[in-house]
């Protein structure tokens, strides 16, 4: 396999290896790492429609991290995708309401993340090896809800790995917090921060391009790295489920090889769309990338003017994962319209940083038309729950913004390509405002009486992660002011 390596949108300076941007993260420039160029498929499609979930993901992964070697990947793929998720297929396609739902909630923390997240730690593990590290590596992340669970849940009690989260006290599902401030785990860290996750996204970022801090780390035997999307060892494990997804649609016999997909995705920090993106690119005969934003609709105004402008009012939504205004991974995008220049990307993103937007131009604007993007309100979202249940199948509320904007696109364009939907939480998760959707005189009932109606209607028993958190006692109440995130670490990881 000839050797792929990575570089930062925002410098031509180095290159590195998949293992060493893996263990990083973030470049230390600041940017993100992305592959010099993309590999394709050196399987069959038909061949892949043989295959299990399992032989896929080496397939497709052995593509991008090519100083893993066979047995180091596959070990990786053996111990991830496990028993830990509920069933042996891992990411089920279900038709549903003339598309395809693809189940991505089957992991521990019942949401997509799970399926980058249960094997980012075997990854880094084996990366903190490879690169002859000593410190002890210090998982450090900022959530809108899901990635902190599912990154807790992975990294927790993996020798010579800490784990801090921050995520925004008022900002998560009810499930959500439960689920992370009952985490176990003598390596693992909580903490509420008194603003909204790109408050907490963004104090995670200033912390890694802090040389000083850095430094002092160093001195204390730690460095830090990232379980976000930011981490290209989140993003590679997330390719595999579109390449899946096609090869079982061609092996159920719902298309023929070479016949085009569309695809839709729940989307806030443009990892998931930009994993679908990269399928493409490999070779996955993806039409259409149908971007569904939420009320914090920044990412569709880009695509709509070519203007990225998080100067806007921020929204707490049903849909809190997608509750972003600064998409990190549009950076890789940026990158790969901009033609690969780093100068170019950088500038952008500097504006960013200055002023809180910046506008692409016409060149790279013409190299967006694989993308539609669009936006469904609170009463779009419910009412895509409501319509996708009466049909017989229960989704959840980024599920359902998704379902909501592919139903709009179908309508606009009569486009009738066959279209798998990210599913990307489970219903049981946001039961609340899937319940509410259902019926609106649901009247005021306990979050765990919700689930107990919303098995009922659904027919679905609860899953066991949402089953242990009624009893499972408290163990993280740390909260913090946004200016006081690096020394809430120094002082957990007692760095003077």
């Amino acid at each position: 396999m000839e050797e792929l390596l990575y570089r930062s949108t925002r410098s031509d300076d180095s290159k590195v290896t998949a293992s060493y941007a893996i263990l990083k993260g973030l470049a230390e420039d600041g940017g993100l790492y992305v592959p010099e160029r993309f590999p394709r498929l050196d399987v069959s499609m038909e061949e892949l429609s043989k295959m299990t979930y399992q032989q896929v993901a080496y397939e497709v992964m052995k593509l991008f991290l090519t100083d893993y070697t066979e047995e180091e990947l596959k070990y990786c793929i053996s111990h991830a995708y496990d028993s830990k998720f509920d069933t042996e297929v891992i990411a089920p396609l279900v038709r549903a309401d003339d598309a395809y739902c693809l189940e991505l909630y089957h992991g521990k923390t019942i949401a997509f993340k799970d399926m980058a997240l249960s094997i980012l730690p075997y990854l880094m593990t084996i990366a903190a090896r490879k690169n002859n590290v000593k410190n002890e590596i210090v998982i450090l992340t900022a959530t809108s809800g899901d990635t902190g669970k599912a990154a807790l849940a992975g990294f927790a009690d993996v020798p010579g790995t800490k784990i801090i989260v921050f995520y925004p006290k008022d900002g998560v599902s009810p499930v959500q917090e439960r689920q992370m401030v009952t985490q176990k785990g003598d390596n693992t860290f909580v903490v509420g921060i008194h603003g909204n996750f790109d408050d907490a996204q963004t104090g995670v970022k200033k912390m890694f391009s802090d040389e000083k801090l850095r430094e002092e780390l160093d001195r204390s035997g730690f460095q830090f790295s990232s379980a976000n999307s930011i981490n290209i060892g989140r993003l590679v494990p997330q390719i595999v489920y579109y390449v899946y997804s096609y090869a079982v649609l061609e092996a159920n016999g719902e298309i023929k090889d070479g016949d085009p997909i569309n695809v839709a995705v729940p989307t806030g920090n443009f990892g998931n769309i930009l994993a679908a993106f990269y399928a493409k690119q490999i070779g996955v005969p993806i039409r259409k990338l149908l971007c569904a934003s939420n009320r914090n609709k920044v990412l569709y105004d880009f695509f709509s003017t070519g203007v990225y402008d998080r100067n806007r009012e921020f929204y707490v939504t049903s849909s809190p994962s997608m509750d972003i205004l600064i998409s990190s991974n549009l950076e890789r995008l940026i990158y790969q319209i901009a033609g690969g220049s780093a100068q170019k990307t950088a500038k952008l993103m500097k504006e960013l940083t200055a002023s809180g937007r910046y506008t692409i131009d016409e060149d790279m604007r013409k190299q967006l038309k694989d993308f539609y993007g669009n936006y469904a309100s609170e009463e779009d979202t419910a009412k895509a729950i409501h319509d996708t249940y009466a049909a017989g199948y229960v989704i959840d509320t980024h599920t359902a913004v998704a379902a909501s904007i592919w139903r709009r696109y179908r309508d606009e364009t009569g486009d009738r390509t066959p279209t798998v939907i990210a599913s990307t939480a489970s219903p049981f998760k946001f039961a609340r405002s899937v319940m509410t959707a259902i019926n609106p005189q649901i009247g005021d009932k306990t979050e765990f009486e919700l689930i107990d109606e919303l098995s009922r209607v659904s027919g679905r028993e609860e899953p066991q992660a949402v089953r242990e958190l009624r009893t499972a006692p408290i163990r993280h109440k740390t909260e913090c002011d946004v200016d006081q995130m690096e020394k809430t670490v120094k002082d957990w990881l007692a760095v003077e």
